[in-house]
């Protein structure tokens, strides 16, 4: 059983060069579980953060649980990263060192049915980078295009 990919920041690797990933696991409640499984959330406005020596998820929307009702969550709140200690210091080492930003990629069930989000260590584009990136593609698609022409 592959990974059930919930939702994806395309933006990201637009926006940002990415270096390195990592998986992280994420605490949340009964409700966001649930409506994640609908397929419902957003990541694209989102980053990680270092609070107290923990990592959280800053700014990401998983909407309310409608059946709930009075027991939901709120869509906006921090949510708490599950990494290793040493994942940890080398990824506030980088932060610190490289000024990378730490920006959700994807969030998925993974096999076991648990939520796993994907983060990239980052740093952000300049206009003419996304630019060349764009040329680049559409070289690539050119090519690709031409060559099965003539086969």
């Amino acid at each position: 059983m592959a990974n059930k990919i919930i939702v994806q920041n395309r933006k990201a690797r637009h926006d940002y060069q990415i270096d390195d990933t990592i998986e992280a696991g994420i605490v949340l409640l009964g409700t966001e579980v649930k409506s994640l499984r609908l397929g419902r959330a957003s990541v694209a406005e989102s980053y990680a953060t270092e609070k107290e020596g923990e990592l959280y998820l800053i700014n990401a929307q998983i909407p309310e649980y409608a059946p709930a009702s009075r027991f939901n969550h709120a869509p906006k709140r921090p949510r708490k990263l599950l990494l290793s200690k040493k994942d940890l210091a080398r990824l506030f080492g980088l932060k610190q060192r490289a000024g990378a930003t730490l920006v959700p990629i994807s969030l998925y069930f993974n096999e076991r049915g648990l939520v796993k989000l994907e983060l990239g260590v980052a740093k952000g584009k300049k206009k003419a980078d996304k630019r060349q990136a764009e040329k680049d593609r559409d070289w690539q698609r050119q090519k690709a295009r031409l060559l099965s022409d003539k086969s």
